[in-house]
């Protein structure tokens, strides 16, 4: 059995926010309202000017190509490490619970660290230093420069994200020492008709805090709202995507909603994408916000840690052994 297409997305469902405004007047404010509604319906968001040059969006998608054009004994060489989670990763090693494996390959970058740092040499989960192919040295040239750009991006958000819940703005810069920022360039192949089985990505939701998503003119992520039917958030020049995830969920006390969403690729062509997954520190407590529960609305999630959460739901999905501190 094959799905049937999505329709695309409504400005309401998905609406497109102008980052220009931050700095003006009640900009925050304006912007943190809008954010507010898009995290209680669907829990996703389009941003504009967000601040990344196009042409270095257009190099990283054009560099990306060429390093997955490379055959594939190349790309082994840099295989993902199972301690740090950095390097290429083939096709198969992810897979959802009740689905097939996803129809993907990618390359994994995160916040350099060398092997000096004290969390590294204490082996605390997915803290240390980048891989990176000699024989494809434009690859971390170019993606270090991406990867730079969107975190600044992801900080942001921070202050709207924060105004958005009635937290102070810079409620979460204190946990900002050594994030959790993980990035993946992702390729889909070609792939057969689309099944109920099996995706590009199957049906999931984030783990994180939020992640900014750049997509090519192929589009294919398409998204669940509350009421079970699935849309298609498309490709739209010049923006990314945002969606908050699970721990975010948790720190709202579940009025903000993680979403489940997909990849479909139903072109017959190759899709790339670049998601970052832009979270905090590893030791930084998640616990219902002040501002989200009442003597009638209690905590409906236990306290943990960002990482300790992180690391539980890698263990879930992906074929790799990722060792707890």
């Amino acid at each position: 059995m094959t799905q049937a297409a999505s329709r695309a997305a409504s400005p309401e469902e998905v609406p497109i926010l102008d980052l220009s405004v931050l700095p003006q007047p009640g900009g925050i404010a304006a912007l943190a309202a809008q954010l507010r509604q898009a995290c209680v319906t669907t829990g996703f968001f389009y941003v504009k000017n967000h601040g990344i040059a196009e042409e270095l969006v257009q190099r990283t998608f054009e560099t990306t190509r060429r390093y997955f054009d490379l055959p594939e004994e190349r790309r082994l060489a840099y295989r993902i490490d199972e301690r740090f989670r950095r390097g290429f990763m083939p096709q198969g090693i992810n897979q959802h619970p009740g689905y097939a494996p996803d129809l993907k390959e990618s390359y994994e970058v995160g916040l350099d660290l060398p092997l000096t740092d004290p969390d590294v040499v204490a082996g605390l989960p997915l803290h240390g230093p980048n891989r990176w192919p000699a024989d494809f040295p434009e690859l971390q040239e170019v993606v270090e420069a991406y990867f730079a750009a969107a975190q600044a991006l992801g900080m942001r958000l921070l202050r709207p994200i924060a105004a958005s819940v009635g937290m102070p703005e810079d409620f979460f810069y204190p946990y900002t020492t050594k994030p959790m920022v993980q990035m993946r360039l992702f390729h889909y192949p070609p792939q057969p008709p689309v099944s109920e089985s099996q995706f590009g990505v199957a049906p999931h939701t984030d783990y994180g805090l939020v992640t900014l998503l750049l997509q090519d003119p192929i589009g294919g992520l398409e998204l669940r709202k509350r009421d079970g039917e699935w849309i298609a958030a498309p490709y739209v020049p010049g923006t990314l995507v945002v969606n908050i995830g699970d721990l975010f969920q948790r720190w709202t006390n579940d009025i903000y909603v993680s979403n489940f969403h997909r990849v479909v690729n139903r072109t017959g062509r190759e899709r790339f994408s670049i998601p970052m997954f832009f979270n905090l520190d590893y030791r930084t407590v998640v616990e219902c916000l002040p501002t989200c529960c009442s003597a009638q609305n209690p905590p409906r999630h236990a306290p943990t840690t960002c990482g300790d959460y992180l690391v539980s739901r890698f263990k879930t999905v992906q074929k790799l052994k990722v060792e707890a501190a």
